[in-house]
């Protein structure tokens, strides 16, 4: 034992003696959680008629949901701006937007609720206007090979769109284990790989699209989609774990006898508060699902905590007595055992000097002291810096295909573990690449050691680097939900105030970026990552110089083309599509078009419904449009484009016609940077 340990032990022993772990009895606690109170919601709509002003701001609507105004109900999908009429592989949610205590985490006891909700199917024979009527309604009646049907779903939160078809709109590709959702399903179509008893059915789903239970709604003599109007009862005793499902015809009196009654522990799949509301969907057979009313109540249990009938004074008092009498009558306590262990140490700390103030013996004189070469300095942990590719090797499982996240022409991106269990992102860029665009690897080295010291919320930050063996790799932090595009382009539909919020965060980052006299050089979907908390983050930074002389010269038009780029992004964020999507026409010149015809609202993705705000997205739009401008044709700088997204400074008026080229550069004399190229001046 050293000094250094001898002083440890030392001040552990005298931390735990003055200051001992109170241990307090199950009891105790107990007392302390105070009595049990119930917490109480209840939603009432017996409509959703637009004259009700709560209509807007109590419920949210997701995906391809909205209100009629001429049946006063909840539809999905949406008929009146699905203008194409083409209403297969379609689907959208409606919430209640505020989040309800269904789970008391102290006792695990789930909530008990009560819910009822009147609904109508009604089929969609063909896709033409002859079927649709001036109220956003459908024919009435005939089966025509149903819908995949409504849900009433729990979901832990209210901005996740579930597949269309037969998933209800309930989960997607995004969602993992860990997001739960339960479900009562009354099902129009039969999908055997799901265990669906025949095409009118009601299920239990708890956590998965394959129900846990299912009733064949025939068995209570209703047909779900022969266009009438049903009332469903659902019922759960929370500290029972016992559910009712009843169904019948809206006008009759409450049935007698359950469809489904039994025993269901909702427990492991309920957070403490979550969103409840329906989802449905349609595949390649359409219907309208109609939710005419709604009345929801639930009671949850928590623990009232209530102060103590004592007195500060009495405490006082009482405490002061206490103290004296236990000084009185423990004369050696605390304190002695204190100085005994400080007597202790005392004794070692002598001895420890007396045996190590020369060596033992006059042979050791001779041994050679070995030094290290260098010494080597504690850096910080996060601080960017070289990775041997034994590292990053190791990290990537030898890069192992497992591990591969994806790849494009220029690179391949690896997920990867730090030694203290950090993920992070290696992006290994190809040697035909680096070779091929005649770059100096030491401008490449000194740009990525640029990057790395710039720091940013909105930024993903650049953790290091690896130049061994002919490798050029970069390694970044990882980002637990994935790039932009995958939520973009991807099944489900995010909504509007995050797409917002990404553009304002990108924007930022990219401002930041050319302040520092940098440029990013590949602004695009796949660019941008999201966090937890769906903050964006803007990485894959483009490292590829061009073979001009001037650094100051190629950070200058990098930066214009950044602002270009970015302007592309913004218009692939509001349109929920890429620029270059297969069988439709360029996004760019598109949104030019309806610029040019004065529609620029068409651009805003319909999927997203009515939570979108239109003024809102059509300033956006405008913004983007803005940024593609040729350069001396009123191309603003990202700093601009910044303050016109927080609506610091007015967005500038566009031109009534699209600009000559909608290009940042010409066919021919360009510079190439990265992705992408400007002209010479």
């Amino acid at each position: 034992m050293n000094l250094y340990q001898l002083i440890c032990s030392f001040i552990l022993i005298t931390l735990v003696l003055k200051h001992p772990i109170p241990v307090e009895s199950a009891e105790k606690s107990r007392l302390n959680n105070g009595p049990v109170i119930n917490v109480t919601k209840f939603i009432s709509f017996p409509d959703f008629s637009p004259n009700n002003p709560r209509i807007n701001h109590d419920l949210k609507l997701l995906g391809s949901a909205i209100f009629s105004n001429g049946k006063g109900c909840i539809q999905i999908p949406d008929i009146i701006s699905q203008r194409v009429l083409d209403l297969r592989h379609l689907a959208g949610r409606a919430l209640y937007s505020s989040p309800i205590r269904l789970f008391d985490p102290i006792s695990e006891t789930p909530a008990s609720f009560h819910t009822t909700f009147s609904f109508q199917f009604n089929s969609i024979l063909n896709s033409t206007n002859s079927e649709l009527n001036t109220t956003g309604g459908a024919t009435s009646g005939g089966v025509g090979g149903g819908g995949s049907g409504l849900t009433f779903i729990i979901v832990p939160d209210e901005f996740t769109v579930g597949r269309p078809g037969p998933w209800l709109g309930m989960l997607n590709d995004v969602c993992d284990d860990e997001y739960k959702a339960v479900a009562v399903e009354f099902d129009t179509h039969w999908n055997p790989e799901f265990g669906d008893p025949n095409d009118n059915h009601v299920g239990i789903n708890l956590g998965s699209i394959v129900s846990t239970t299912t009733i064949n709604a025939s068995d209570v003599g209703v047909q779900l989609n022969d266009g009438s109007v049903h009332r469903a009862w659902i019922e759960y005793d929370g500290r029972r774990r016992y559910m009712e499902v009843r169904l019948g015809h809206d006008g009759e009196d409450y049935p007698s006898k359950p469809v489904f009654s039994g025993s269901l522990d909702l427990s492991s799949f309920l957070k403490e508060y979550m969103f409840v509301g329906f989802s449905a969907s349609t595949g390649n057979f359409t219907q309208i699902h109609n939710v005419l009313s709604w009345n929801f109540t639930s009671t949850s249990q928590a623990f009232l905590r209530v102060p103590s009938p004592e007195t500060c004074e009495s405490k006082i008092i009482v405490q002061g007595l206490e103290n004296d009498r236990n000084t009185h009558n423990k004369p050696l306590s605390t304190s002695f055992m204190i100085f005994l262990a400080a007597v202790v140490l005392l004794i070692f700390v002598l001895l420890n000097l007396y045996y190590n103030r020369k060596p033992k013996n006059s042979k050791s004189n001779d041994v050679p002291v070995i030094l290290p070469e260098k010494k080597l300095r504690p850096s910080p942990p996060n601080k960017p810096r070289r990775f041997t590719i034994a590292e990053i090797s190791t990290a990537t499982w030898c890069f192992s295909e497992l591990q591969k996240l994806g790849c494009d022409s220029r690179s391949v991106t690896y997920r990867g573990t730090s030694l203290n269990g950090c993920p992070l992102v290696m992006k290994r860029f190809s040697t035909q690449f680096v070779n091929s665009v005649g770059s100096d690897k030491r401008r490449v080295a000194k740009e990525i050691g640029a990057m790395s010291r710039v720091r940013h919320p909105n930024l993903v930050p650049i953790r290091g680097w690896c130049y061994d063996n002919r490798e050029t790799i970069v390694v970044y932090d990882y980002f637990s939900n994935g790039s932009l595009d995958k939520w973009l382009f991807g099944v489900g539909v995010l909504p509007w105030t995050r797409r917002f919020k990404v553009v304002k965060d990108v924007a930022e980052s990219l401002s930041y970026v050319h302040s520092k006299q940098l440029a990013h050089k590949n602004v695009k979907t796949s660019s941008v990552f999201l966090d937890v908390s769906f903050r964006a983050a803007l990485g894959d930074y483009g490292f590829v110089l061009s073979s001009t002389e001037s650094t100051r010269f190629e950070s200058a038009v990098s930066q214009k083309a950044d602002v270009f780029d970015f302007g592309v992004f913004v218009l692939e964020v509001v349109a929920g599509r890429k620029r270059s999507d297969p069988g439709e026409p360029d996004l760019l010149e598109w949104a030019w078009t309806m610029h040019e015809g004065g529609e620029k609202v068409e651009v805003v993705d319909r999927r997203m419904g009515s939570v979108v705000n239109p003024e809102q997205a059509v300033r956006v739009v405008d913004i983007g449009l803005l940024c593609t401008l040729n350069e001396n044709k009123g191309r603003p700088c990202m700093e601009e484009v910044v303050r016109f997204l927080n609506s610091e400074s007015p967005v500038p008026e566009l031109p009534p016609t699209r600009p000559i080229s909608l290009f940042p550069y010409s066919s021919t004399g360009g510079l190439c940077i990265g992705y992408s190229c400007v002209p010479f001046k």
